[in-house]
């Protein structure tokens, strides 16, 4: 019998609906694995050992009284910029290291309806702001696969918990490719769902245009379950979609015989590395035999996104960090003799180097004399990306590309030139900007052994959709390797 930390949360769920297996007897086995394994990893900031078997028991007894919900008695790692009341929520950062909300985010809110049990409070790049999780203030998180690389970021503590087998299921944020890029890196499956699906009241906003919370997990079917216990309107998020949503996991079965998946040739450039590249077209091969149809088409806008977003994003961030000033909450710098040394040495101390460098850059492209040349121009570049995706998917059902150009790189490799980790992100931060959802899931290994990840774009609220695509395509990929 395989070890519970090695089940799939469906199979750990079905195992609980027929008392093979409690809600106590998993948590139990995941804390067990994580006070096993983390000390190598890094995955988590914070692990609520004691709240999590108090939930769990609280779950078993649910079910015995047949309250259960979607998620009852299922382990799940939330990522440290999201919300969780009387629990330590630090986004990673020296400004926060020792905040503890009063409320909780609404997709935390509605785990914990559904029976979900916390574990704990998943390592980050500080405020999001990364792609290697070495940015956080507490320590780095190594990827699973190889601990010398980096898992991806920012959420690469909620990637690796769930690589690692330290949770069944977890959360992420995704701004411009945090829940993907992680995904690819370490092996397994993230979703970004449409802006507005999810709510973001509760997520501590980097960029409110384009952040989102997503699910991560070891398979399409565990993300699904995931996504649709937290997706919905919620009327205190005013980016929130007023819409039905419909199951996906239920869809996920449904055949994928005529679906017209784009592949883009721009995502194809200088940059893409060998193993990557195969990896895609070997995707696309495999969907061509499931029965999809692949049309060769343009995304004349790509090399520009990723310009405009680091002028979006940072100008975001510049203003939505400001409120971490010292006074009313947060860290506070000692030796001060007037207010504005407070904000000074609050800020100096209290932020890392790259939140710096993003809230120095946000505040120059919003400044007078530059607004017009840089803010304005992103703006004008994300009217153009929205439309590539739109002629794209007016005709096709979604877009098959990289994650990212390379998989998952060495420890330290990149710290010392930013714009070569800024370029990581040239396939996923598009889908931000155009605000899609999109999927993340491996599509093979590199001669050293390192995930290939792929992503499925789909039109606005199609996550039913890529999800069953993916599905499909895990399945057969699943069959091959086995």
């Amino acid at each position: 019998m395989k070890q519970i930390t090695a089940h799939t949360a469906a199979e750990l769920l079905a195992a609980m609906e027929k008392r093979e297996l409690s809600a106590r007897q998993i948590t139990a086995a995941y804390l067990e694995q994580i006070e096993k394994t983390d000390r190598h990893i890094g995955a988590y900031l914070t692990v609520t050992a004691k709240e999590a078997l108090a939930a769990a028991d609280a779950a078993d007894t649910a079910r015995r009284q047949g309250r259960a919900g979607s998620l009852c008695g299922l382990p799940v790692a939330v990522k440290d910029n999201i919300c969780t009341a009387g629990v330590r929520t630090t986004c990673a950062s020296k400004m926060l290291a020792d905040f503890t909300p009063p409320y909780s985010a609404t997709a935390f809110k509605k785990l914990q309806a559904a029976g979900a049990v916390l574990l704990g409070k998943t390592n980050m790049d500080e405020f999001a702001m990364g792609s290697t999780t070495e940015n956080s203030h507490f320590h780095p998180t190594k990827n699973p696969v190889d601990p010398t690389r980096v898992p991806g970021g920012s959420s690469g503590g909620s990637a690796a918990a769930v690589a690692s087998r330290q949770a069944p299921l977890a959360l992420g944020s995704d701004t411009g490719g945090s829940i993907r890029q992680p995904a690819a890196y370490c092996g397994v499956v993230g979703l970004k769902p449409t802006y507005g699906a999810v709510s973001r009241y509760g997520l501590v906003a980097f960029a409110s245009s384009l952040d989102q919370i997503g699910p991560l997990a070891n398979t399409v079917e565990d993300v699904a379950l995931l996504y649709d216990a937290i997706c919905g309107h919620d009327p205190r998020d005013a980016t929130s979609a007023p819409r039905d949503y419909t199951p996906t996991r239920t869809a996920l079965w449904q055949d994928i015989s005529g679906l017209k998946i784009a592949l883009p040739r721009e995502y194809f450039g200088p940059g893409l590395s060998a193993p990557v590249k195969q990896g895609i077209l070997a995707a696309a091969h495999r969907f061509e035999q499931l029965g999809a149809e692949i049309v060769e088409t343009t995304l004349p806008s790509l090399d520009s996104a990723l310009p405009a977003y680091y002028v979006i994003s940072s100008a975001e961030a510049s203003s939505n960090l400001a409120r971490f000033d010292g006074v009313k909450y947060g860290f506070r710098a000692a030796g001060f003799t007037s207010r504005d040394e407070i904000y000074l040495k609050s800020r100096s101390q209290g932020f890392g180097a790259e939140v710096k460098r993003r809230i120095l850059l946000g505040s120059f492209v919003l400044s007078a004399g530059y607004f017009d040349a840089y803010y304005k121009k992103a703006q004008q570049v994300r009217t153009l990306v929205v439309q590539d995706f739109a002629r794209i998917l007016d005709t096709c059902d979604m877009v098959l590309s990289p994650v990212a150009p390379t998989t998952a790189y060495k420890l330290g490799e990149k710290q010392g030139d930013p714009m070569q980790m800024y370029l990581g992100d040239v396939y996923t931060v598009p889908v931000n900007i155009a605000g899609l959802p999109a999927v993340s899931l491996p599509c093979g290994r590199d001669e050293q052994g390192l995930p290939v990840g792929m992503q499925l774009i789909g039109r606005h609220f199609g996550e039913a959709q890529i999800l069953r695509a993916a599905h499909h395509f895990a399945q057969s990929y699943r069959e091959e390797r086995a």
